[in-house]
């Protein structure tokens, strides 16, 4: 059978791909056991001729040209490489602090890390490399990922403006470090001379609740073991351990590193000496420079906050960052199907911002209907929530309240609803629902997060009502349970309830229901009771 010439083409494609991924597929596995080697204590002096794939990685310098990291020209190859990741492009010592570092220590790599090529450029002394991680279409994957281009067997993360005064303070910390004997202390840390003093943190990281909690840690006599630092300080860290987090140069620098560390179970050891000096305080020379540089880190970790899935962070201070929604977005989880909001899937409970919500939304309500002469109870899982913890369930979506119908005349903000919706005063949204004949309170014309009230009116001494939903726990019920109301704690206020919440929760749900939590929908997805 004779091959066409095109049919001759493709076969000759068809080989060469196989060719490329081979030689792509062995350059991979050699720089692996490259860095198995280098993690085993191994020390091998990469020659200039390497190719990228047996484990030397490509850099881009400042002036655009490529060249090659973790090389000694003789000797024993280095076993640091010093980064310097957080600098603002408007002004910056990178050079200065590059300079310092390699004056007294000309072997090590110095490499600096931009998310994209700064501008203006960056002037950085012979033997600096800066790396930038923002991928070009013309470079190999390899060119912006920093783990290619880390060939030591540790990682010096140093802060801009810091200066090199003891040339054997590097050995200092890897000496620590190693002393450690690879336990919890993963890190070690040395201050720098500022004007405020680097304080060790304990924190805890709960991503079920989308919390990051901070908190003083205490010292001890041969320095601070702690989970986080705050303040300026150079820290060492193995490569290997770096480059197995997530996302290893996030920034903030520290308070990516730190989470991703504390969730690991890791500590930082921070030393009172040696300390590395710092004579560019501040960093930024204008009110209006100090300005853009607090913008910027203020947007960076509101990215990094959203990216890691933690919507509230708990200072030392006992002051509250907030990243989830507010009255002025939308909030912070769609339509919810089948009774399993989306959070539920990813083995998380309700953003504390919504709950947030929920409760001013509840508070705000509750005021209303009590000054208005609306008898309310707390109804279905809003009642279990507050039998079980005086509060919102940690992963309910919304807030249900009964009302007796023939008291929405009492009330203007219900009354009128039959001719459309109205936005208070305070921007909270009442309206008849689409879904029926019951009311919904809304956080926001943006947040929809919400408080239901659901008319009941008694019939032969049941209460019933119009519009009935496919949640079993939806039924009618005696109305001796609303004789009397009686008051009990609720999201941080007192609100009223059915006078035996007992009978009246095992009447909805079932029998034991108070003791025995789980998920609305525990055919979609089930609570691992385990975890409470």
């Amino acid at each position: 059978m004779r091959i066409s010439f095109c049919q001759g083409l493709l076969t000759g494609a068809i080989i060469l791909n196989l060719l490329i991924l081979y030689y792509v597929s062995r350059a991979q596995q050699q720089m692996m056991d490259k860095r198995k080697e280098l993690g085993r204590g191994t020390r091998k002096v990469a020659s200039p001729g390497s190719s990228l794939g047996g484990g030397l990685g490509l850099f881009i310098g400042a002036g655009g040209e490529t060249g090659v990291a973790g090389v000694e020209g003789h000797g024993r190859s280095p076993r640091v490489t010093v980064v310097l990741r957080e600098f603002e492009d408007f002004e910056n010592y990178v050079g200065d602090v590059a300079t310092s570092f390699l004056h007294q220590r000309p072997e090590l790599p110095f490499l600096a890390v931009a998310d994209a090529l700064p501008y203006p450029p960056l002037v950085l002394p012979e033997g600096a490399r800066l790396l930038v991680l923002t991928p070009s279409p013309e470079q190999p994957p390899q060119a912006h990922r920093p783990e290619f281009h880390v060939q030591t067997e540790f990682v010096l993360l140093v802060p801009d403006g810091a200066e090199l005064e003891q040339p054997r303070a590097v050995e200092r910390l890897i000496r620590e470090l190693e002393g450690e004997g690879g336990g919890p202390v993963r890190l070690v840390a040395a201050p720098m001379l500022t004007r405020s003093a680097v304080q060790c943190l304990h924190l805890r990281v709960n991503l079920r609740e989308w919390t990051a909690t901070y908190s003083p840690a205490a010292s001890g006599s041969s320095g601070s073991v702690c989970t986080a630092l705050q303040g300026d300080a150079v820290v060492l860290i193995r490569t290997e351990d770096l480059f197995n987090l997530s996302v290893p140069l996030g920034r903030p620098l520290f308070s990516s590193l730190f989470v991703q560390t504390a969730l690991r179970g890791w500590k930082v050891k921070l030393l009172e000496s040696p300390c590395f000096s710092a004579t560019h305080r501040p960093l930024f020379s204008s009110a209006h420079n100090q300005w853009k540089a607090d913008t910027r880190l203020k947007e960076a970790t509101g990215k990094l906050m959203k990216s890691f899935g933690l919507k509230r962070l708990l200072l030392p201070d006992g002051k509250d960052q907030w990243y989830g929604c507010s009255k002025e977005t939308p909030r912070c989880f769609g339509t919810v199907q089948d009774d399993t909001p989306d959070y539920l899937y990813l083995d998380r409970w309700t953003p504390p911002c919504c709950l947030r919500a929920l409760r001013e939304t509840t508070k705000y309500v509750v005021n209303i209907l009590e000054s208005s002469g609306v008898r309310y109870w707390l109804e279905g899982g809003t009642l279990l929530g507050a039998v079980r913890h005086q509060d919102i369930i940690p992963w309910d979506y919304d807030v249900d309240l009964g009302i007796y119908l023939e008291d929405v005349l009492n009330c203007d903000q219900l009354k009128n609803l039959d001719s459309g919706s109205l936005v208070d005063a305070n921007g909270y949204v009442w309206e008849r629902a689409v879904e029926g004949d019951f009311y919904r309170v809304q956080y926001s014309e943006a947040n929809h997060l919400h408080v239901d009230l659901w008319p009941f009116y008694p019939r032969n001494g049941v209460m019933t009502k119009d519009t009935w939903t496919e949640h079993k726990q939806d039924v009618e019920f005696p109305e001796h349970f609303l004789q009397p109301l009686v008051p009990m704690p609720f999201a941080g206020i007192t609100a009223y309830g059915p006078n035996n919440h007992r009978a009246f929760l095992e009447l909805k749900f079932g029998e034991g229901v108070i003791e025995n939590p789980q998920y609305p929908n525990p055919a979609k997805k089930r609570l691992d009771r385990s975890r409470l």
